[in-house]
């Protein structure tokens, strides 16, 4: 039997809603066990900081650079993750010598991969010394600088997690900022890319019309009509026809405009273009999945949920098949951390277009107490 290991994974998403947590122990293969999770939400004024960090990361060229405010992001993104580890393990009684590994994320403030370019915020080392725990982190580069997209990374996870499931072929859609799309085929094949915007646009567009950071359960958007026009002129951008992989920026959309529609229209519009373009995704597939698995903040949006039910089958929320909704993407951290240890890939050719199978993440070792 492969050894097992206890791995926390963190994850701060692109849709800026907070720190999610998630202890699993896997053997970085097929044996998963989840464990506990809970979600640190931000306060408004981290979001607020993490929003300047994204409009400053545009001035980037190099991934080491920090210009901005993106250098005291960093270091306070980092501390928020120091405390809420702290604060999980003490809630569930965990030793911190019982966790073998961190798998941190970190804050995605640019992704461009055509020109080489991801950067997500945080210092491992920081955390590793802070912790006294190994912390994985930076785990995208080293698909990017081989050529991929360096996202999406969850694949491998989703299909770990596919296992408990009879329908073939299945599919995982995580929506966040970003959505993105998992395919498991009958044979185990696994496909993956970004299928368009998730929560991002909407959010935005909701925080500058109400002061409120979402649609909460999609209540505006299902008083509003959608501007089919406005949804043809987002699903005409050639990102769609891509082949796959591909994947997105979480702004890669933001400098469209909804003219003059009501806050209700508006929502009602960019919510639709998040479900065409989920469905759209089925063009770019060998074949339709037979089960849709719905994971990440979007699943709570039931304007989103109905919307996919009437244009796919079998529609369901990774809840309603047994798994934790809110910790996936933080568990998959957990599972890619403990791959990296192993030396095992963390993407693909067909999931983020790197040219053979890649490990990846920069390993940073607690520094011995002097």
């Amino acid at each position: 039997m492969s050894k097992r290991l206890r791995s926390l994974g963190l994850m701060s998403g692109t849709s800026l809603d907070g720190i999610d947590v998630a202890l699993i122990e896997t053997d970085g293969l097929d044996f998963v066990a989840p464990g506990p999770s809970r979600t640190f939400a931000y306060g408004s004024s981290q979001r607020e900081l993490l929003r300047q960090a994204l409009r400053d990361a545009v001035m980037v060229r190099d991934r080491r650079e920090r210009p901005g405010v993106l250098a005291n992001a960093e270091r306070e993104l980092t501390e928020w993750h120091i405390a809420a580890v702290k604060d999980f393990l003490s809630e569930q009684a965990i030793d911190q010598m019982d966790v073998d590994v961190i798998g941190f994320h970190g804050q995605t403030v640019i992704h461009r991969p055509e020109r080489m370019l991801t950067i997500q915020l945080g210092d491992g080392a920081l955390m590793a010394r802070e912790l006294g725990i190994k912390v994985v982190h930076d785990m995208r580069a080293a698909d990017v600088a081989c050529g991929g997209q360096g996202a999406p990374l969850v694949p491998i996870y989703h299909q770990a997690l596919a296992t408990t499931l009879r329908e073939r072929p299945v599919a995982f859609v995580n929506i966040g900022g970003v959505a993105n799309i998992t395919y498991v085929g009958a044979d185990g094949e696994l496909i993956a890319f970004d299928t368009g915007p998730g929560n991002a646009l909407i959010d935005d567009f909701f925080l500058v019309r109400t002061g409120r950071a979402f649609d909460e359960n999609g209540s505006v958007a299902a008083a509003g009509r959608v501007d089919e026009s406005v949804v043809a002129q987002y699903l005409g951008d050639p990102f769609f026809e891509r082949a796959v992989p591909k994947s997105l920026d979480r702004n890669a959309f933001s400098g469209m405009s909804l003219g003059d529609l009501s806050t209700a229209d508006g929502s009602a519009t960019l919510t639709a273009l998040t479900i065409r373009s989920i469905t759209k995704a089925v063009e770019l597939l060998p074949s339709p999945p037979e089960r849709w698995v719905i994971c990440g903040g979007g699943r709570k949006n039931n304007s989103i949920m109905s919307g996919l039910a009437k244009l796919l089958p079998l529609v369901i929320s990774a809840d309603d098949v047994g798994l934790n909704g809110d910790a996936i993407e933080a568990e998959a951290w957990a599972y890619l951390a403990v791959r990296s240890v192993l030396g095992l890939p963390l993407s693909f050719p067909m999931t983020t277009g790197v040219t053979i199978p890649t490990s990846g993440g920069t390993i940073a070792v607690p520094t011995p107490i002097q």
